[in-house]
C-alpha cells in the first residue's frame, strides 16, 4: 500500500509538471547555474552546503527540530525533488517513510546520493531493531561525518567537474574543521568521570558518539521515534539510573520531553534525584538563535550541554 501510494504520488505530480510545463524562471524564482539540490535532514543540508558552497543551492526537506523518523512526503516536496539536479538521503531506514519515493526517483534516473554508502561497514554499529540492520545516526561519529564529506565531494565533482577543484577545496578546508571539533570532544570529555560517563536520552541517537569516547548510551525509546517506551522500559531505567546515581538525563529537541520527564519522576521515586541536564540536538539541527544551526556547532552545543551537566 505504501508502495502504491509513493508511485502514484510521483505519477501524479509527473503529470502535473508536464501538463503545466513548470519551470523556476516561470515560477518568478531567478535562473541560476547552480546545482540544485534536494536533501532530506538537515545535517545533510549543512553538509552539502559546506562542501558545495557557491556552486550549489540546497533546499531541506525538514527543518530544525524535525524527527526524520516519521516524516512524510508531500506533494510539494515530490515537486522539489523531481525538478532538482541532485537528491540527497541518508539511507539505513533513517527516512523510512521516503523509502518508495526514493527508489521512484531512482528509476527516473534522477542523482539520487545516500550517505549510507559513504560509510565502511566496520563503522556501522549494529541494530537492535529487526527491521534495521545498522543504527542510523551515522552523524554522531565525527569519523563517519568525514567519510560523507568526502563522498558528496566526490560525487559532485563527477555530476559537476567544472566545479571539482573547488569542491575539494572546500573538503579539505571542512575536513580540517572536522578534526578540530573532534579534538574539542575529546578534551572536554576529560572533564567528566570516567565512572559517570552514562548518557540517558530519549531514542537510541547517540550510540556513535558513546562509541567513539566512551560513553555508555541508554535510550527510553530504541532507535526510532516511532516506537513507544513502555511502563516497564521506564521502571527498569529508573532503577538503573537510581543505582548508579547517575547526575543527569537528557531531552531531545526532535522528540516529546514527556517521557524523560516520567524517567525523572520514576527516579525520585526510588529515592535519587536525577535532573533534566538540558536539550540535547539528536535528528535534527537547530536554529541560529540556538547557537545550533550547522553540524559543527549542532555537536559543541551538544557536549557541552552533556559535560556541564555530569561533570
Amino acid at each position: 500500500m505504501m508502495k502504491k501510494r509513493a508511485f502514484l504520488l510521483i505519477g501524479m505530480v509527473a503529470v502535473f509538471l508536464a501538463g503545466c510545463q513548470w519551470t523556476a524562471t516561470e515560477a518568478g524564482e531567478e535562473d541560476t547555474d547552480a546545482l540544485q539540490i534536494v536533501t532530506t535532514t538537515t545535517m545533510i543540508t549543512d553538509l552539502v552546503e559546506q562542501i558545495g558552497g557557491e556552486h550549489v543551492q540546497v533546499e531541506g526537506l525538514m527543518g530544525p527540530g524535525v524527527d526524520p523518523h516519521g516524516y512524510q512526503a508531500t506533494a510539494s516536496d515530490v515537486i522539489d525533488m523531481m525538478e532538482a539536479d541532485v537528491v540527497v538521503h541518508n539511507g539505513l531506514h533513517l527516512e523510512a517513510q521516503l523509502g518508495e519515493v526514493f527508489s521512484g526517483l531512482d528509476q527516473q534516473g534522477k542523482d539520487v546520493l545516500v550517505l549510507e554508502e559513504s560509510i565502511p561497514e566496520e563503522n556501522l554499529l549494529a541494530s537492535d531493531d529487526s527491521a534495521e540492520a545498522y543504527d542510523p545516526h551515522i552523524w554522531f561519529s565525527v569519523e563517519n561525518w568525514k567519510h560523507s564529506a568526502a563522498y558528496i565531494t566526490e560525487k559532485l565533482s563527477v555530476i559537476d567537474p567544472e566545479h571539482a577543484e573547488d569542491y575539494r577545496a572546500n573538503n579539505e578546508r571542512y575536513q580540517k574543521e572536522l578534526d578540530k571539533l573532534e579534538a574539542y570532544i575529546a578534551a572536554r570529555i576529560e572533564e567528566v568521570p570516567e565512572e559517570s560517563r552514562y548518557l540517558i536520552t530519549a531514542h537510541d541517537a547517540f550510540h556513535y558518539f558513546g562509541e567513539a569516547f566512551g560513553f555508555d548510551v541508554i535510550g527510553l525509546q530504541g532507535l526510532n521515534t516511532e516506537t513507544e517506551a513502555g511502563t516497564r522500559d521506564v521502571s527498569n531505567l529508573a532503577q538503573f539510573v537510581a543505582d548508579h546515581r547517575i547526575k543527569a538525563v537528557f531531552v531531545e529537541s526532535s522528540v516529546p520531553t514527556r517521557t524523560i520527564e516520567s524517567l525523572q519522576a520514576a527516579v525520585q521515586q526510588r529515592g535519587w534525584e536525577v535532573t533534566i541536564g538540558g536539550e540535547l540536538f539528536s535528528d535534527a539541527l537547530g536554529d541560529a538563535a540556538q547557537n545550533a544551526e550547522t553540524y559543527v556547532k549542532m555537536y559543541r552545543s551538544n557536549i557541552d550541554t552533556i559535560v556541564d551537566a555530569l561533570k
